[in-house]
């Protein structure tokens, strides 16, 4: 990155399930409302604003908007699965650290129905027909849920690589709900026991139902601005994204015959890479993480996907704490998508939202001690992965 770019304010609603939530038009102004009065900032200094969201229609991003302010700035709506809400940071990150514009708006928000998610359109080829079909060739048919299907298939892969255990998956939404019980705005809030979790209903690989993201409504917003602008308006510029890097599907998501490819583990393997390179940090500096945990097997194969455990070490990396307080890095103090929900649009704002809390040190009783390097992860099949750098700059 050419200059760091600041993160002058975030905000977050409640994330809570299907069918309890306020309209997305509310909970998305809300967020937003909520992001410019921790920068200290009114709506008309926002230049620019990218609104992610995956199920709705066409410029639901002004809909939302328009509640909060009318001032004829670009709205661009993105939809990029589950990483929506971390490409409108990258955008938004993209269009500061260029020039374009001083200060940006990036907002996430998603009103999802209840049960697994599906495609909308029936008739038409979806988007991951070919993943789907790569799975099923190499595990079988299911007729599970398409995301079940994939992310378990992996989760089987790893398991049979390195004869990982089943309460070692078990043990990492253990350990998010245990991280969740902290956080007000999380939708899970009740420990839970490997025993427990293992005798949910059982899907497919090493997961079963409580191992799975819960479906979730809810919004997150972050405004982003140049150091010059955030000097010139007082703004706290104690959090600055130093290094971020987007990336999508290799020939080995399809070429290779690898369940963990299939779901992107070369994607964050690669966008990891360029993170470090660009900011010359390491993943043995990171004080934190927030990871995209939509089901165990996935929080696992990012471990060491993104540098935190060599390869084929998860397992130990689990047992020994390193993912947790006192360990070598504290992975989703939010409790994650596994507990704090996963409104697909909305997700990679509130990981932008939890770190920026962490380096300021406004997390409360989660509080990562000392953290002053913070990393996230997002990704969407189909595929797309955000990483993203985050440093406390004083």
């Amino acid at each position: 990155m050419k200059t760091p770019v600041i993160v002058a304010g975030v905000g977050m609603t409640p994330f809570v399930k299907p069918g309890t939530e306020q309209p997305y038009t509310v909970m998305g102004a809300n967020a937003v409302r909520m992001a410019l009065e921790d920068a200290g900032l009114g709506y008309e200094q926002i230049q620019q604003a990218y609104t992610g969201y995956v199920y709705g229609d066409s410029t639901a991003g002004q809909a939302v908007l328009y509640a909060v302010g009318m001032t004829g700035i670009p709205v661009i709506n993105v939809n990029n699965n589950c990483s929506t809400g971390s490409t409108a940071l990258y955008l938004a990150r993209q269009a500061v650290e260029h020039g374009v514009a001083d200060c940006v708006l990036a907002l996430g928000f998603e009103q999802m129905a209840r049960g697994a998610i599906d495609s909308v359109f029936q008739d038409r080829p979806a988007p991951l027909d070919r993943f789907l079909a790569r799975t099923d060739e190499l595990q079988g048919t299911s007729e599970l849920p398409m995301a079940i299907r994939l992310f378990g298939g992996a989760g089987a892969e790893y398991q049979e690589r390195y004869d990982t255990r089943s309460e070692t998956f078990a043990a990492i939404v253990v350990k998010a709900r245990r991280h969740a019980q902290f956080n007000e705005r999380s939708i899970f809030r009740k420990l839970l026991t490997v025993e427990e979790v293992l005798a949910s209903p059982r899907f497919t690989g090493p997961l079963t139902r409580l191992q799975c993201c819960p479906p979730t409504c809810g919004a997150a917003a972050a405004v982003v601005c140049s150091p010059d602008f955030a000097r010139r308006h007082g703004l706290n510029s104690t959090v600055a994204i130093v290094g971020q890097a987007m990336t999508t599907d290799f020939r080995s998501t399809f070429d290779e015959r690898n369940r963990m490819k299939v779901v992107g583990y070369d994607m964050t393997a690669a966008a990891a890479r360029q993170v470090y390179e660009q900011t010359g940090i390491g993943p043995e500096e990171v004080d934190v993480v927030e990871l995209h945990d939509c089901f165990t097997t996935n929080e696992l194969l990012s471990y060491e996907a993104l540098g935190l455990t060599p390869e084929g070490t998860a397992e130990r990396f689990v047992w020994e704490g390193d993912n947790t307080y006192g360990g070598r890095v504290v992975t989703n103090p939010s409790g994650g998508l596994l507990a704090k929900g996963h409104p697909l649009g909305a997700t990679g704002l509130a990981q932008c939202a939890e770190l920026t809390w962490q380096l300021r040190g406004q997390a409360g009783v989660r509080q990562v001690e000392g953290a002053h390097i913070a990393l996230q992860h997002n990704i969407g099949l189909g595929g797309a992965c955000v990483v993203t750098m985050y440093q406390r700059t004083v």
